[in-house]
């Protein structure tokens, strides 16, 4: 019987849609909803990844997660488990090679928002 060990399990990480698969369309649907564009800036200003419930958000546990679902989903962060906790990263290299400049200029506007 094989060992229950994080990243042996099946289903410990959930599944990541294909790069050459995310259409800017379905990107552009994640990002106009204001949670899920302050999760991305979030994870885009961490130095590591971030459990789900690390970020603050105005919204209950059940909400948070359909927003990382859609977010993962669209091809823009990567989840993985730690322990009991969902990590979180964003896929900026990858999303980079597929959409240049995309996350610098959600990032940017998200942060001239916010001061105005």
């Amino acid at each position: 019987m094989r060992a229950a060990t994080g990243t042996g399990r099946p289903g410990r990480v959930p599944p990541h849609p294909d790069m050459r698969e995310i259409g800017l369309q379905q990107v552009l649907e994640a990002l106009v909803d204001p949670v899920r564009r302050r999760i991305v800036v979030e994870l885009y200003a961490a130095r590591e990844d971030l459990a789900c419930g690390a970020i603050d958000l105005p919204v209950g546990k059940s909400t948070a997660t359909h927003h990382f679902h859609v977010l993962r989903e669209a091809g823009l962060i990567r989840q993985h488990y730690a322990g009991t906790s969902r990590m979180n990263a964003l896929r900026r290299e990858e999303f980079e090679e597929r959409f240049p400049g995309l996350l610098r200029a959600v990032v940017a506007a998200h942060e001239g928002d916010a001061s105005a």
